[in-house]
């Protein structure tokens, strides 16, 4: 039994047509508000949890500046650290940080006092071991680490032949050289090392 157009009341109709435009303009849009609400509250909470890991890992990094005097401990932990902000923070997060070391060793007596002019040359060293490490990551983490040392490496050697030689004095210039020579590699492989294998330690849980 079928139903004639004439017999469906006029404003029966215009109120199926309102409905049927309502649903088809406003129900796509429903959609995609709700899934943009969803996504903009994520938004402030991955915020949260960023802010809160770097805060650790801050602490992480600093706090044994504080109480430990050793540059074969201090140093592998702050280059682990750096590199594990850089992976599961940020690269530019991990520069950040890679400028508080230095200042806090300088407070704690493991810089000594007349070694001061070199901090900015080590925290250009820290973000440089930041930056080569995070150019060569996708590509293999283990030569992001052996380049990342080396450039770090390079950098303070030459700051101190070819810088603080022309400032300082030769004993002050002689035991610089010491502690920005080869200990700076070795803590920088060491540390480099240490992240790799907590990142993929962290892997295998997940």
């Amino acid at each position: 039994m079928t139903c004639s157009k004439e017999f469906i009341h006029p404003s029966t109709e215009l109120g199926v047509t309102r409905l049927t435009t309502s649903l088809t303009t406003n129900f796509p849009f429903s959609i995609y508000s709700s899934s943009m609400s969803t996504a903009t509250r994520a938004l402030p909470i991955a915020a949260s949890r960023k802010f809160l890991l770097f805060a650790f890992f801050t602490f992480i990094t600093l706090a044994p500046l504080t109480m430990v005097h050793s540059q074969f401990i201090t140093g592998p932990l702050v280059n682990a650290m750096l590199i594990l902000t850089c992976v599961l923070v940020g690269p530019v997060e991990a520069v950040v940080l890679s400028l508080f070391p230095s200042p806090i060793a300088l407070m704690s007596g493991l810089l000594p006092l007349p070694l001061a002019p070199m901090i900015p040359f080590i925290m250009i060293g820290n973000a440089l071991y930041v930056a080569v490490f995070h150019y060569l990551k996708p590509k293999s983490g283990i030569a992001g680490v052996i380049a990342a040392s080396g450039a770090k490496f390079l950098f303070l050697a030459a700051s101190v032949r070819f810088v603080m030689s022309r400032l300082l004095d030769s004993p002050i210039v002689a035991k610089l050289a010491v502690m920005m020579g080869w200990p700076q590699l070795a803590t920088a492989l060491a540390g480099g090392c240490i992240a790799l294998l907590l990142l993929r330690l962290r892997r295998m849980d997940t």
